[in-house]
């Protein structure tokens, strides 16, 4: 199987997304063609027939994709058809909004552990997760059963805290912090540079009209 480009993989995303949306207010057993897809999308069919040929063969000729099959291929080959653990490392106004945020159980994400070194917020709960010291990252992860990670911490201690994940053998890192990390090929690192997104938004509302 050809390996897909990243974009697919944010596509399929969308795709999934879309689609449950759509489940709600259709019949769940009724199907949809890539051609009422990609208008929903404001994209070109041919792309999204593209994007999942890339996972095998999708739909029936004259007939289309059934909306419920569709949606479980998508969240298998997404890796949302099982519960992976997540930590967040920094305790500060992002990790406690993340730390806080309900919408991951629909991902199938669950939140078992916060890191900090703030010694008042060791300790606290939030829907049975617990912050813990952020020395204490090798011992949790195990116990936990952590695979996967948030960065949230300032940029000066983003690659120590990188480091001590990977030795404890996390392979999936979301960044928040404003610096390019280090990893080697066997961990998949996603940056999220919030400021370089608003400069987008920034230039958008001062450029010339």
């Amino acid at each position: 199987m050809k390996r897909p480009p990243e974009i697919a993989i944010t596509r399929l995303a969308m795709y999934l997304r879309l689609l449950e949306d759509y489940a709600r207010e259709k019949d769940s057993k009724s199907a949809i063609n890539s051609t009422e897809l990609a208008q929903l999308l404001d994209i070109n069919p041919h792309q999204i027939r593209k994007d999942l040929s890339y996972f095998g063969k999708f739909g029936e000729r004259g007939l289309g994709y059934r909306i419920e099959e569709l949606k479980e291929k998508i969240r298998r080959i997404l890796g949302l058809d099982k519960q992976w653990n997540l930590c967040i490392c920094g305790m500060g106004n992002l990790g406690s909004a993340l730390f806080a945020y309900r919408g991951f159980k629909a991902m199938h994400l669950a939140v078992v552990a916060g890191f900090d070194n703030d010694p008042h917020k060791i300790g606290r709960e939030y829907n049975g997760a617990k912050i813990y010291r952020t020395k204490s990252i090798s011992s949790m992860v195990k116990k936990l059963g952590i695979e996967m990670a948030i960065i949230a911490v300032p940029a000066s201690t983003a690659q120590s805290i990188v480091d001590a994940l990977m030795k404890s053998g996390v392979r999936a890192i979301l960044n928040f912090a404003p610096v390019s990390l280090v990893v080697p090929s066997n961990v998949k690192l996603r940056n999220v540079d919030l400021s370089a997104e608003l400069v987008h938004l920034t230039y958008f509302l001062s450029a010339p009209k």
